[in-house]
């Protein structure tokens, strides 16, 4: 996909580390002008040193009510009005017994992975209905397809993502605008291998992966930029899973 975004801006949400800063490097190699967006200035700076076409930082807070818009607002002002790609990565994770969950948890993930997301999806929209083009694409998880336990909340905002990715894609359809999601599986992040280095946490979880390995965070962002580019032009509404396979089978004979 080099160069397949050439001279066009894009957003990137929690683009600071793992899924988001990958994404931000594709893009950027793909030719576009990135946008980092996230709460952390410095590790923006240390993603923006690595890319080549004039990145943008910008450190905001998405999870507060008014962080979208001033977010959106400071892109689009250095963007000349213009924005071709926004990708919605920023995002926070839960996993513990549901029966456990508080009031204030469920308020923190609403606001980080759902509200955010569609506070500046509406910030950015203006712009790209203006000029009836533009690419938006959340990144929301398998567990927002597939039944896993001790996220219920965390799968709840994931499939909340989904909904409304088809939502959008469908109104905002016939002004040239096109939106999809991308569900990543178990990926080679900070917190996943954390994770994966628990004894037999492993071999359970390879177990259940047709391709028997981790994702990495560049085989997501991969599909990223196939989505905002013209190579996807026909393809919106959709959830596509970046996950080895887990969405679509399942492993009855684990130990065949």
């Amino acid at each position: 996909m080099a160069e397949a975004l050439a001279g066009q801006t894009a957003l990137v949400s929690g683009a600071g580390r793992g899924i988001g800063a990958a994404i931000a490097r594709a893009l950027d190699a793909a030719g576009a002008r990135v946008a980092l967006v996230a709460r952390t200035e410095r590790e923006l700076r240390a993603v923006a040193a690595g890319l080549a076409h004039d990145p943008l930082i910008v450190a905001a807070d998405l999870g507060t009510a008014a962080g979208p818009d001033l977010a959106a607002r400071a892109v689009l002002s250095a963007f000349g009005g213009r924005l071709d790609v926004l990708v919605n990565n920023a995002g926070t994770l839960l996993r513990k017994d549901s029966h456990t969950v508080t009031v204030e948890e469920l308020d923190l993930l609403w606001q980080a992975n759902v509200r955010s997301a569609l506070l500046l999806t509406a910030a950015v929209l203006p712009a790209m209905v203006a000029r009836r083009a533009g690419s938006i694409v959340s990144i929301s998880s398998i567990s927002g397809l597939r039944g896993a336990p001790r996220r219920s909340i965390y799968a709840a905002t994931k499939a909340a993502l989904d909904g409304m990715t088809r939502a959008l894609a469908m109104e905002y359809g016939p002004q040239g605008i096109r939106v999809n999601s991308v569900a990543p599986g178990v990926v080679e992040t900070a917190m996943w291998k954390e994770h994966l280095a628990r004894p037999g946490v492993a071999e359970a979880v390879l177990d259940v992966i047709p391709t028997r390995r981790i994702s990495t965070s560049e085989e997501v962002a991969d599909v990223v930029v196939f989505l905002a580019s013209d190579a996807s032009r026909a393809i919106t509404g959709e959830t596509i899973a970046a996950d080895g396979g887990i969405r679509s089978t399942v492993n009855l004979w684990p130990k065949v």
